[in-house]
């Protein structure tokens, strides 16, 4: 019993101290201290690329990121970059003709890409409403609220139900409403409505609005009913208008990712019915990406597409699988899911992390050897994955 109890601090000691490792990083190497903000990218090897342009995703998911760490332990720095991070995004993401955030902007915040995607709208609301928790400032609060009707009034299919994928700068519709070329071109995701009821959950512990409230229920029957293949207990990833499956892949990392973060939802909004239905769910998937998704080593691939598995293990996937499981260990008491949580976590310390450049190697190709054309800092690649579910789950193992 003493070798589990050891076991389990060494995790917890190691993951607490990684999360400030990362925010480290981030505060030290990623500010623009020419152009104002943050830097757009940084390649594997610590260069930076000073001409790619700056995506909102990054922004956001930095804002929420030193919110929530200064949420977490009062550190005055976090919340100055929180700051920095806010500030930049009103000066040059947001809307203010029609309201709503640009997808990007150069590096002297020229918007470059001014489309209106109902993910970025998310994600302004993830990381506003962190932002007003820490800050008190009752602007943030005001723009999650006003983002939050946005999505409702502009992106809700009221015949189907859902939200779009995408629309103009001025709410008109788009022939493309891709998140990224590798994703198809179709009206509806799981990963837009995942990016929908992840910020609204966070909305709502800061805002308890009854409209908001049953938002959240409708988007729980919209994983429920049309997202969730009941028979696989895998989410689907693509979808027409009226929830016609438009793709055959699996994503390893979003079905556990979606996972935990529905548990979530239903607890923040005291529902029961829907925390029971939830955590079942849960542990459903998480033993279905434990049997079709983990390598030998405990680690996670990346996808299946037509039945060929895409074995490269990246960063984010490994990061959700580690509170997935965490998660899944604290709805069923069952050891063997903290056991799993703890391997990934071995696995990201000797593959993952980067012991010299510091932060996470976006991923490793199946011998385990870091991709060399990803980048450390990028549109995509940012700190709110990783330094969630350390803190997510040291918490839930130190309750």
């Amino acid at each position: 019993m003493s070798e589990e109890n050891d076991s389990l601090e060494q995790f917890l000691d190691e993951i607490k101290k990684e999360w400030f490792d990362i925010l480290d990083y981030w505060a030290e190497s990623t500010i623009d201290k020419h152009n104002g903000g943050f830097l757009g990218e940084i390649d594997n090897s610590g260069v930076v690329n000073s001409k790619i342009a700056k995506g909102v995703v990054l922004n956001t998911r930095i804002l929420w990121t030193f919110s929530s760490a200064y949420n977490y332990c009062k550190n005055e720095r976090y919340l100055e970059i929180a700051k920095r991070a806010f500030d930049y995004i009103l000066t040059y993401f947001f809307d203010h003709d029609n309201g709503g955030l640009f997808w990007a902007v150069d590096t002297a915040g020229q918007v470059v890409d001014d489309r209106k995607q109902a993910y970025a709208q998310g994600f302004g609301i993830y990381a506003f409403s962190e932002y007003y928790k820490a800050s008190k400032d009752q602007r943030s609060l005001t723009h999650a609220i006003n983002l939050f009707y946005l999505l409702e009034s502009k992106y809700k299919d009221d015949e189907f139900g859902g939200y779009v994928e995408a629309l103009s700068k001025d709410w008109k519709p788009l022939s493309d409403m891709r998140l990224s070329t590798k994703d198809a071109n179709e009206p509806k995701s799981m990963n837009t409505h995942l990016h929908i009821i992840e910020p609204y959950t966070n909305l709502y512990k800061v805002w308890e609005n009854i409209e908001l409230k049953n938002s959240i229920k409708d988007l729980l029957a919209i994983f429920y009913n049309r997202i969730l293949n009941q028979q696989t207990f895998q989410f689907q990833l693509f979808f027409d208008m009226d929830w016609t499956v438009k793709s055959n892949e699996i994503s390893f990392g979003h079905n556990i990712e979606s996972a935990w973060l529905l548990s979530d939802a239903a607890r923040v909004i005291h529902d029961e019915k829907w925390i029971e239905k939830m955590e079942t769910i849960a542990v459903q998937v998480t033993d279905k990406v434990i049997h079709d998704g983990m390598d030998r080593d405990g680690s996670v691939f990346y996808e299946k597409i037509d039945g060929v598995i895409d074995k490269d293990k990246h960063w984010w996937v490994q990061a959700e699988a580690i509170i997935g499981l965490v998660d899944t260990y604290k709805i069923t008491g069952n050891k063997k899911y903290l056991d799993r949580a703890i391997q990934i976590w071995t696995f990201v310390k000797a593959n993952i992390k980067d012991g010299k450049g510091g932060e996470w190697f976006w991923r490793v190709d199946a011998a385990g050897k870091p991709v060399a054309s990803d980048c450390k800092v990028g549109f995509w690649k940012c700190p709110y994955h990783n330094t969630r579910a350390l803190i997510e789950s040291y918490s839930r193992l130190k309750e």
